[in-house]
């Protein structure tokens, strides 16, 4: 069983200033101090305009061993501030209509095509001849062969050959 992984130190924070990163997006300053910890949460008050929030611990992450000019704690998403709370911070995709032209034909890059694009065959080297190989390659198949047929030939007129001849005087 994995353990569980191991909270950010929280205590040298508690009488010194720190940002977050990346910037908690709908507050002005990000400068802020810590208040308290528990096993779930992370209150925190903003220095300049004293706002308390609450941000989960699972989405805080490293905090900086280098305090020059501020203390900076990870998030581990970028959060929002809507409503009084920290959320995640959602981008949406919009998709923009497309352009109608006047009169009502289509733009160039919107007609469609009725042939093929071109392909353009790209060479990065020349093609290497390879007449020598196959060449050198056909003679060692024929010699293959040639050996094969004269060893099955001698092969047969050997079986036609009786195996003692007697000699008569």
């Amino acid at each position: 069983m994995a353990s569980p992984p191991i909270p950010p130190a929280l205590g040298h924070l508690a009488s010194r200033p720190f940002s977050f990163y990346p910037v908690i997006r709908g507050m002005e300053h990000n400068l802020w101090l810590f208040r308290k910890a528990t096993w779930s949460e992370l209150v925190v008050v903003n220095r300049k305009t004293g706002e308390e929030l609450s941000i989960p611990r699972r989405w805080v992450g490293e905090i900086s061993i280098v305090d020059d000019p501020v203390v900076i704690v990870g998030l581990l998403r970028e959060l929002e501030y809507r409503a009084g709370a920290v959320w995640p911070c959602q981008r949406h995709v919009i998709e923009m209509p497309m352009a109608v032209a006047v009169g009502g034909a289509l733009p160039a890059a919107t007609q469609p095509k009725h042939a093929p694009a071109p392909v353009v065959a790209i060479r990065l080297e020349p093609r290497k001849s390879r007449r020598v190989y196959k060449a050198v390659g056909g003679l060692l198949a024929f010699a293959i062969l040639l050996h094969v047929a004269v060893s099955a030939f001698n092969a047969r007129s050997r079986a036609a050959v009786p195996a003692r001849l007697t000699v008569q005087r």
